[in-house]
């Protein structure tokens, strides 16, 4: 089973036509969405002049058969923990919410779609290869 949970910026580039993004997507049999990039974006609509129709659209996308939402469990906590000291042993820390994000992804067995490269320095985190889509 093909399972991937979508960074913001890749639900980002997706709304805006990427092809990659969307082919990835397509690709997998669960699509993820973590609680975590769904507060992101929603702060981004606020800013921005079409916070409506944006919501709109992340509701329909949210409501698709594929699409999953995940919620942070106390099993989502203890992948947090492991991620942040392991970065903090390695000197390379991440923003908070990226931890929560790809605790969720490491939880979930599925594999990373961000254009953030900082996420290369979790352990164990699987990564798409937009270059090689399928490359798991």
């Amino acid at each position: 089973m093909s399972k991937v949970l979508l960074d913001t910026n890749a639900y980002s580039r997706l709304m805006a036509g990427d092809q990659s993004v969307f082919e990835q997507i397509a690709n997998a049999d669960i699509v993820y969405m973590s609680t975590f990039v769904v507060g992101e974006l929603l702060f981004g609509f606020k800013g921005g002049n079409k916070e409506r129709d944006n919501k709109k659209i992340l509701d329909k996308f949210l409501t698709r058969s594929t699409v999953k939402i995940l919620n942070a469990t106390f099993d989502t906590a203890v992948f947090f923990a492991q991620v942040k000291q392991s970065l903090k042993l390695a000197g390379a820390p991440i923003p908070i919410n990226d931890i929560w994000i790809a605790a969720h992804a490491l939880e979930t067995g599925s594999v990373m779609v961000s254009y953030d490269n900082h996420f290369d320095n979790v352990p164990g985190l699987r990564m798409w290869d937009a270059e090689n889509l399928g490359t798991e």
